[in-house]
């Protein structure tokens, strides 16, 4: 979920979409299966990320979301 009121430009939400879908398919031989939700919970500074779709914002959004998929990755297993 990437809401307006975080993202307010089309082009930063689908940025965020993009390698939110990328990551995913990258890692998901190594997460466990279930259903996964992103949520975007704060926004992003502008005069950090001048533009919308910077290489800065990218790598940014890349990084945070590495961490969280390594997270679930080695969150233990519970049995259902």
């Amino acid at each position: 979920m990437v809401p307006k009121r975080w993202a307010r430009r089309a082009v930063t939400r689908n940025l965020v979409k993009r390698q939110i879908y990328t990551l995913f398919a990258q890692q998901e031989n190594a997460l466990p299966p279930a259903a996964y939700l992103v949520r975007l919970r704060s926004g992003f500074d502008r005069a950090e990320f001048q533009s919308a779709a910077s290489a800065a914002l990218r790598a940014a959004v890349r990084a945070e979301l590495q961490y969280l998929l390594g997270r679930a990755a080695r969150a233990p297993r519970v049995a259902t």
